[in-house]
């Protein structure tokens, strides 16, 4: 869906926040539209720099909304055990990338809802802070950027700002799988059904049904002369027609292992690496004997802890090592490296750590380490679902 190459702006709570060239795109156009709507406003002449100057502020204060948005879903996903991979910017907004589906309607709720929930409390209080300010008819017809109404050009940033980000809101609330709307959807349908295959189907099916209507609508506008945003909704359809069509194909796969769980198939008998262990005990007992790239660790109730990666032991001073602990050399697990065993074994498709490290922890209800599930098991898993089906 992203470009191949983006730029890091910074991180926040460890998520990596990108931007895609695409954005640069979607910048400049907006900027470009804003500075003849700020000049009206300001009864500035062409060139000058006051419209320009808020042209950009409203861009920079529209991305930061989105970003804000995605940070909702990525703070709750967080919350709940999720790991964030990271967070772009792109040319049709934003995208928090998450390691793993959720386990349960009720997370798949919370965690899509949380992205219109921020958003709505933008809107709210841009809106607010305008009427307050300007009075509710010039603060209107700001909103509906017309150049003609009699604020500041401070006010009709702030009512632009408000404007568009509760189109932001209502355009995501539509049920169109990958949407937040269609997340919510599949949510609602997962909860009713008790099924997440067919909540899925049904969520993207919903989707696609969404896409070809933009598309449609698209065309038409092009038809109508109104060429820009034509070509713009055109697009949006086809991007979530392709990202319907995937989570449909994925559906697809995933329904052949419906059932399963990864205590099914995992391996029970883990190596694991005590937290109190020094690094020089590690390196030889661990890595040179099995001569792995990582071990779990594991304190001393067997609950897991995070990875130990052969290059941070190797990274410790020979002095050191008979000193320096296992448990000082890894990062708490945020739920990105570990699964329930009872989890269903079709939720780690596309699960990005699976496809990093090869394999994810499982554990219980307490945290204690039971198997590790590697991608291996998992495409067996498949293979072998495939071909009891066609037998």
């Amino acid at each position: 869906m992203l470009g191949g190459g983006s730029i890091t702006l910074f991180h926040v709570r460890g998520i990596r926040i990108g931007v895609d060239w695409s954005w640069f795109i979607v910048l400049f156009l907006v900027i470009l539209w804003l500075s003849e709507f700020y000049s009206d406003i300001l009864g500035d002449p062409n060139g000058s720099a006051g419209p320009y100057v808020l042209a950009v502020a409203s861009a920079i204060g529209f991305f930061g909304s989105i970003l804000l948005h995605e940070l909702g879903h990525a703070l709750v996903a967080l919350r709940n055990g999720i790991g964030i991979s990271d967070i772009q910017l792109w040319i049709f907004g934003g995208v928090a990338r998450l390691e793993r589906e959720a386990d349960s309607p009720g997370t798949e709720f919370k965690v899509a809802v949380a992205g219109p929930l921020v958003t709505l409390g933008i809107v709210v209080v841009l809106t607010a802070v305008g009427l307050l300010a300007a009075g509710p008819g010039d603060f209107a017809d700001a909103m509906q950027v017309q150049g003609s109404a009699d604020t500041s050009g401070l006010l009709a940033m702030i009512a632009w700002l408000a404007t568009i980000n509760f189109l932001v809101l209502v355009f995501n609330l539509l049920p169109a799988f990958p949407m937040d709307g269609g997340r919510i959807a599949r949510a609602i349908a997962w909860k009713r059904s008790g099924n997440r295959a067919s909540a899925t189907r049904f969520a993207a099916t919903l989707g696609q049904a969404f896409a070809y209507l933009f598309i449609g609508a698209g065309l038409f506008l092009v038809i109508q002369g109104v060429v820009f945003s034509g070509i713009w909704l055109a697009l949006i359809g086809m991007v979530i027609n392709g990202s319907a069509r995937a989570a449909n194909v994925q559906t697809a796969i995933s329904s052949r292992i419906e059932g399963m769980r990864v205590g099914d198939v995992m391996d029970r008998e883990p190596v694991a690496i005590p937290e109190e262990l020094s690094v020089e005990r590690a390196l030889d007992e661990y890595f040179l004997r099995y001569r792995w790239p990582w071990f779990p660790v594991v304190d001393a109730a067997q609950r897991f802890l995070g990875l130990l990666e052969r290059d941070k032991a190797d990274d410790v001073p020979e002095p050191s090592r008979s000193t320096a602990r296992v448990g000082e050399l890894i990062e708490a697990d945020r739920g990105a490296l570990h699964v329930s065993e009872d989890a269903p074994l079709d939720s780690l498709l596309g699960n990005q750590n699976l496809r990093r490290f090869g394999a994810l922890m499982a554990v219980d209800s307490d945290g204690r380490l039971q198997g590790v599930i590697t991608a291996e098991q998992v495409g067996r898993a498949l293979r072998d679902a495939a071909t009891a089906e066609s037998a």
